[in-house]
């Protein structure tokens, strides 16, 4: 079954090289693609922001411009007041850009230079710069970038907000705050994760009428998801009992930091796994089943819960001493001599980073922090946040597993395939989610789900939960708790 283009997502040149042979096929010139995408921006804009009466359009020189001038146009022809600040007036155009900017003197427009017009803006229209930008925002674009970010005025970008790298998400030195992106022909990868998906603000895609052709001429390189998008977990058989929904074995906790497995072992239980078993150091003993009867609770014979389990999740509170290396290697071991399906988080991670995994992590799934990325593949969490498309998939494949890379837009990728969530908050950044995180997907695992099932229908659960408590209760003072009963409600 082929992805919609509006769950797709795109490298910049894949929707550069095709979208002029796609518009070809469709019997549109490439002039009457960037009418239309002018015109798309605009309906957005005042669907957005309907009181908006003052416009001021910030254009550059290349297509981006060529939008923006439609734009401005239309706006004029709606009543509205539009000013034009052009980045580099003196600059000869040539092409469509050209024609774009003798349509809009026609129509009795103004183009100035003068920045200070900004102060008088309702909403700001940025069409600085395309998906094109390689290297650091210069003069004067940067000055422009950073006056409209200051203004505090709504922006809404054209394709892409100006000054972010079309294909990692990156911040160029400096890149335009939008409220509003309306992004065309394909979602470029940027706008969905990391720094991009902030600076992008609500994100509304337009076809410009060319999808069918232009999914005949290329694949997305990766697919967009959130919990609406997941299938569902099958209705419960009548005499189904506590063993038909997996023997879960949650493993961690050191002397410490008990908290972080018992919240990994609670959330599996709100997830429907039947039994839930945490092996534990003998000091947590307490603090993990105290006020939680319904966890069973060893710190002995680690090889028969291994045994009982039917799935393993690994990591959370566990530690870096011996009792953790000792811990993590039996469990390793048996988990790949018997390839029970196995979830791997948390300081489970930065052991295998510590042993350059002499483990093929065949049926697993590890859920690193940008952090944690960093240690398994060697490098600066810096360089992980600089292209989280390419960490996730070196992730996958260099350790054979399915991986979620955490973060906005967190990514999932297996061997074949990569999926962004849509879902998900600033809430979510607090100590102990990605504990819960674990939790959900080891649960959906006992639960009959193969490895990369349960990562995306977790991870879109997850963040869905982080979304309904946000909505009800504030993005601020989120425990991960708070998403138990919410994760409930949504399975139910």
């Amino acid at each position: 079954m082929s992805v919609p283009l509006s769950q797709s997502v795109f490298l910049a040149e894949q929707v550069r090289e095709n979208e002029g042979p796609a518009a070809k096929r469709c019997g549109i010139s490439m002039y009457e693609l960037m009418e239309r995408a002018g015109q798309a921006t605009y309906q957005q804009a005042i669907n957005h922001f309907a009181d908006a009466n003052v416009f001021v359009v910030l254009a550059g020189v290349g297509n981006n411009a060529v939008d923006g001038y439609v734009v401005a146009r239309l706006a004029k022809q709606a009543g509205k007041q539009v000013t034009i600040i052009a980045a580099m007036p003196d600059k000869p155009l040539k092409g469509d850009a050209l024609i774009a900017h003798q349509a809009w003197l026609d129509a009795g427009g103004a183009i100035t230079a003068d920045i200070s017009v900004i102060e008088q803006a309702d909403i700001i229209i940025d069409g600085l710069l395309g998906t094109g930008i390689q290297s650091k925002v210069r003069e004067p674009f940067s000055t422009l970038i950073k006056a409209a970010n200051e203004s505090q005025v709504p922006i809404v970008a054209i394709d892409l907000p100006s000054g972010i790298h079309a294909d990692t998400g990156v911040v160029q030195g400096v890149a335009i705050k939008a409220a509003l992106t309306v992004t065309f022909v394909g979602i470029k990868q940027g706008l969905v994760t990391g720094q991009g998906r902030a600076h992008a603000g609500n994100l509304e895609f337009a076809d410009l009428g060319i999808e069918d052709a232009f999914l005949k001429l290329t694949s997305p390189a990766a697919e967009l998801i959130n919990y609406q998008t997941q299938p569902r977990l099958p209705e419960r058989n009548n005499n189904s009992h506590k063993t038909s929904h997996g023997k879960l074995l949650c493993v961690g906790g050191n002397a410490g930091t008990a908290g972080a497995i018992r919240l990994t072992a609670e959330a599996a239980l709100r997830t429907g796994a039947g039994m839930v078993k945490v092996y534990t150091h003998s000091s947590s003993i307490l603090p993990v089943s105290i006020g939680r009867p319904e966890l069973m609770v060893t710190d002995t014979n680690l090889i028969s819960a291994l045994e009982w389990a039917s799935c393993i999740a690994i990591g959370p509170g566990l530690g870096q001493d011996a009792w953790s290396e000792t811990t993590f290697e039996t469990v390793m071991q048996y988990c790949f001599t018997n390839n029970k399906p196995l979830i791997i988080d948390a300081d489970a991670l930065n052991l295998i980073a510590q042993h350059a995994s002499s483990f093929p992590l065949a049926n697993t799934v590890i859920t690193p922090h940008p952090g944690e990325a960093a240690r398994l593949l060697n490098c600066r969490t810096v360089d992980i946040e600089e292209n989280r498309f390419h960490a996730v998939k070196q992730l996958a494949r260099s350790y054979t597993t399915t991986c979620v890379l955490k973060g906005a837009g967190s990514l999932i990728a297996d061997n074949n395939q990569t999926w962004v969530c849509t879902d998900g908050n600033p809430a979510l950044a607090v100590g102990g989610s990605g504990d819960v995180l674990t939790g959900i997907i080891a649960a959906l695992i006992a639960q009959g789900l193969t490895p990369q099932q349960a990562a995306c229908l977790g991870v879109t659960l997850h963040a869905k939960a982080g979304d309904i408590a946000a909505e009800r209760e504030g993005e601020r003072g989120m425990l991960p708790s708070d998403l138990f009963m919410i994760v409930r409600e949504l399975l139910n």
